[in-house]
């Protein structure tokens, strides 16, 4: 039964993000898996960035529809 006899893995990562910290590591950084919900938000920041230019853009021109 290792879901009860699970070792605690809590004091091993508070060891590693206590340590990175004190190096001023930012939290994105510390671990692998940190990446993973960055790479998407990255995405669709970017990605809104660039259709607010484009809509932006055409109301410059006098186009008043986004498409």
């Amino acid at each position: 039964m290792g879901l009860f006899n699970a070792e605690n893995h809590v004091p091993k990562m508070q060891r590693q993000y206590q340590a990175a910290y004190k190096q001023h590591v930012r939290i994105w950084n510390i671990a692998p898996r940190s990446r993973v919900m960055l790479v998407p938000y990255s995405i669709v920041l970017g990605g809104t960035f660039a259709v607010g230019l484009y809509g932006m853009g055409r109301k410059v021109l006098g186009y008043n529809t986004f498409i």
